[in-house]
């Protein structure tokens, strides 16, 4: 029973700091959109993208361009959120959970950056956008606000790690 306990402490730890660096990214983008006016995701599309797949559509000339899907916003801040779970979980795997005892910085950053990944050669291709954005009308533009946003995302990682370190020590960051 220990164990399991354990384990879905862990779960939620890990939820947490993914959770929370996703939403550092989000406010971070959106008090970015409002200061200097810069362009932002639309999840939607990326639920847009989401819901083509279950029809066998990977790619798209322009995923503006494609039909709408039921729910589509909602699937994609979803997905959002669940993707940004998984990078708290590779984190974690990478740097073990000690790292939740004694958050550092560099890893966390580390995490954020590889992020940037997922955009630039799978998401932006797929939406018809070239490989890192290169068919945009400005890439270097574009490659700046993901790189921004990711690592603003590895910030985030690192700061929700030292407030749940903070807020809600594991057991083993005590002894």
């Amino acid at each position: 029973m220990g164990n399991i306990m354990e384990a879905g402490e862990t779960l939620l730890r890990i939820l947490f700091v993914g959770m929370a660096a996703t939403l550092i990214m989000d406010v971070s983008a959106l008090i970015r959109a409002r200061v200097f006016g810069s362009a932002s995701i639309d999840y939607g599309l990326v639920g847009r993208w989401l819901g083509h797949m279950l029809h066998g559509q990977f790619r798209h000339a322009s995923i503006v361009a494609a039909p709408r899907v039921r729910h589509e916003r909602l699937v994609g801040w979803v997905f959002h959120y669940i993707t940004g779970c998984v990078f708290a979980m590779a984190l974690l795997g990478g740097q073990g959970l000690g790292w939740l005892c004694n958050p550092s910085l560099m890893p966390a950053l580390l995490t954020g950056l590889i992020s940037v990944i997922a955009p630039f050669f799978i998401m932006q291709p797929a939406f018809g956008l070239g490989i890192a954005a290169s068919r945009t009308a400005v890439p270097s533009a574009a490659r700046r606000r993901s790189l921004i946003a990711h690592l603003t995302f590895g910030l985030g990682l690192y700061a929700a790690g030292w407030l749940l370190m903070l807020l809600f020590p594991a057991p083993q960051c005590l002894g």
